[in-house]
């Protein structure tokens, strides 16, 4: 990942959510009448701030509250957007940092947590590729800023820029935060090179060289549930590169019956967030064959179980599906 020049072109277009004036405009009334409660209180104001409620620097935001959560406090604030799901094994190495960054800077930008998985629509509003994703939201205009998991110092020269473009370009500084900028203590747990390797070549794009890395680490920790995850990934990031998906999607219709059909297209069903789509396409092709090709579908609806992650109850649902086809 390289840092953005943020000169504010390429924006992502919210206004079907809501305009930047019409999220500038409340927030200012909100400020207004925040003022007027204060005077009103008899001079109070310093006590009654020492006894408001903590200002939570990092949200979990849904479909139904990114106007009030996201698109209003961005009027006094940037807001972070990382989008991310649970089964993404370089979420869980970026989101942590971006955390406990947000906590660092101390109000001058807000982290809103976005799991495309339950957020189909705003997953497509912002036109991500891949998680996982951060975009930043500034006075109501929403920027991309990377992909993927990155290192540190990168991460925070992107932040900076974030934060001298609000200020420099829309005059917004940031909200006051009490205590400081200390950030919650958290263990650290060293990494294995090996892993942050094969994670680094899966951020760059490298999907050979990631798939080549985790096998190294399974082969010398076969049970490393990461590295699993991250296995699959790549190869089906591999796999659905240089596809024409409307060309895969129109062949997968026109033959249920093509195992190879069915195959890419369940590839791209959940590349595209679609997962319940992807299993259901599988196991009714497990269903409808026999033999090496029921074999080959039935290995193929397994990886993707551990892309996603065998937790997850769509997986369990699957799984489930799946074992009433086959016995």
């Amino acid at each position: 990942m390289q840092p953005r020049n943020m000169s504010m072109s390429g924006v992502v277009d919210l206004a079907a959510v809501k305009a930047a004036g019409e999220a500038k405009q409340k927030a200012e009334e909100a400020r207004a009448r925040a003022a007027r409660q204060q005077g009103g209180a008899g001079g109070a104001g310093a006590e009654g701030a020492a006894g408001a409620a903590p200002v939570s620097l990092v949200i979990d935001v849904e479909e139904a509250d990114f106007e009030q959560e996201v698109l209003q406090r961005s009027a006094e604030v940037p807001v972070v957007i990382d989008f991310w799901a649970e089964w993404c094994g370089p979420c869980k190495q970026l989101g942590p940092l971006l955390e406990r960054l947000a906590h660092e800077y101390a109000g001058r930008f807000l982290l809103a947590k976005i799991d495309v998985d339950r957020n189909q629509a705003l997953f497509q509003q912002f036109g991500v590729q891949g998680i996982p994703a951060v975009f930043a939201v500034v006075a109501g205009q929403a920027l991309p800023l990377f992909q993927g998991a990155a290192p540190e110092q990168q991460v925070r020269e992107v932040l900076d820029q974030l934060v001298q473009v609000a200020e420099q370009r829309f005059g917004i500084t940031g909200i006051s935060v009490e205590g400081g900028g200390q950030a919650p203590a958290a263990p650290v747990v060293p990494e294995d090179p090996a892993l942050v390797a094969a994670h680094s070549a899966l951020d760059a794009g490298d999907l050979g060289g990631a798939i080549q890395a985790y096998r190294n680490v399974l082969a010398d920790d076969p049970a490393n549930t990461e590295a699993k995850l991250g296995l699959a990934q790549a190869e089906l990031l591999q796999r659905v590169q240089g596809l024409d998906a409307a060309q895969v999607r129109e062949e997968a219709a026109e033959a249920p019956a093509d195992v190879r059909a069915q195959l890419r297209a369940a590839d791209l069903d959940l590349a595209g967030g679609h997962v319940e789509d992807a299993f259901g396409r599988l196991v009714e092709t497990v269903r409808r064959t026999a033999g090496d090709d029921r074999e080959a579908v039935r290995v193929r609806l397994l990886e993707l179980f551990e892309v996603v992650g065998h937790e997850d109850p769509r997986v369990v649902a699957a799984r489930g599906a799946l074992a009433r086809v086959l016995f």
